[in-house]
């Protein structure tokens, strides 16, 4: 049986107007990359959001079973 968890790393860029671009990646088995524009109050907060979105995405919703 696989991990369960979702596991990410995110690339905050500085956009104008306090706006960020996160790019996601995800380690397998979630291994895709995802952009995301949001404002936000910082770099630490743009990039956990983003990785929240990513999380949200990657997980089957609820009580369907996840692909191993």
């Amino acid at each position: 049986m696989t991990d369960p968890r979702v596991r990410a790393s995110a690339i905050v860029d500085n956009l104008p107007s306090g706006m960020f671009k996160v790019t996601v990646t995800g380690l397998p088995p979630y291994a895709e990359q995802r952009v995301y524009t949001l404002s936000a109050r910082d770099d630490n907060s743009a990039a956990m959001t983003g990785i929240g979105y990513f999380v949200n995405a990657m997980q089957p919703p609820p009580g369907e079973p996840h692909e191993d």
